[in-house]
């Protein structure tokens, strides 16, 4: 059968097997199904139109935007389950480096086999942010409040304090020093319900003026009592 001869829509099927060397082929006609050769992806579609399994057995979906849980995280590694079943590595894609603990919630993206965490819905992790070279926080016409609902913890070889006041309010203070030194320039006064002063060797009170007061007993008990 001669070219001529052929209809009009085998025309558009046929391929040109005369053509020179480095000539590009004519493309089939449209509609005509092209194969495509490629890997098969967790996800992605499989010949029959199912999902392919994840490792864990169950099907991940092709695409997904929700809270997972985390199951593993050790050594920069974070593993999380899916509300499916499906357990899953993600890659932490958060503005500040947090480490996910067990249980946590996770806000994760993906699609097919890549999965990323960008969100933190609950979690009892830790945020370490460390910079290099000094570091200044500064809170521009305004207050800079620091707060934990678990304590607030400052570490350092030394700490500066310059203020125009300072108020502390506390059921309970404890205070450990190998040495305290205290200069007060105008008034010190303590007020307190009771006063319990223990001083393992010597107490030494210097004064212009001392004056002891109480409206009941006083009582001065020692081996030997100076007076003059």
């Amino acid at each position: 059968m001669s070219m001529g001869a052929m209809k009009d829509g085998d025309r558009g099927a046929a391929v040109r097997v005369d053509a020179p060397a480095g000539e590009e082929l004519e493309r089939p006609a449209r509609g005509a199904e092209v194969p495509r050769i490629g890997l098969a992806r967790a996800g992605a579609a499989a010949p029959d139109g199912a999902a392919l399994p994840a490792a864990g057995g169950a099907a991940l979906p092709a695409e997904y935007l929700g809270p997972a849980r985390v199951t593993a995280a050790e050594g920069g590694a974070v593993a999380v389950e899916l509300p499916g079943g499906q357990a899953v590595a993600v890659e932490m894609a958060l503005a500040l480096p947090y480490e996910p603990a067990l249980g946590d919630t996770l806000l994760v993206i993906g699609r097919a086999e890549r999965y990323y965490a960008i969100g933190v819905l609950h979690g009892r992790g830790r945020t370490v942010l460390s910079l290099q070279g000094d570091v200044a926080v500064h809170a521009r016409e305004g207050a800079l409040s620091l707060s934990g609902d678990r304590g607030v913890e400052i570490r350092g070889p030394e700490l500066d304090v310059h203020t125009g006041k300072i108020r502390m309010v506390a059921d309970a203070v404890v205070q450990k020093f190998t040495s305290v030194y205290q200069r007060v320039s105008a008034l010190l006064s303590v007020q307190a319900s009771e006063s319990h002063t223990v001083v393992e060797k010597t107490s030494f009170t210097k004064a212009k003026n001392a004056t002891i007061l109480t409206e009941e007993t006083v009582t001065v008990n020692g081996k030997q009592i100076l007076l003059g």
